[in-house]
């Protein structure tokens, strides 16, 4: 069996919290790091998987048709590693 590589965990908590908050600001605020680290990570995994996840217009931020697919499926995954750590 080949393992494919995975995204950075950074990377996928950062999508979550911008896709909740709809803001790097909020979502560098909840988790404790700069706006840049937040930018950083987003572009990071936007490279990973080939495609724009958020369409910002501003300080306007929305999910893509990609990221919205993406969004459930990374939350839920984040919650159920939160719920197996607990």
């Amino acid at each position: 069996m080949e393992t494919q590589a995975l995204p950075p965990f950074k990377a996928l908590q950062a999508f979550v919290a911008v896709a909740q908050l709809h803001s790097f600001t909020q979502a560098a605020e909840s988790l404790f790091v700069t706006h840049s680290a937040i930018s950083q990570n987003i572009k990071r995994l936007e490279s990973f998987l080939g495609h724009p996840l958020f369409i910002r217009r501003g300080h306007d931020i929305e999910l893509t048709e990609q990221g919205k697919l993406y969004y459930p499926v990374i939350r839920d995954a984040i919650d159920k590693i939160r719920l197996a750590t607990s």
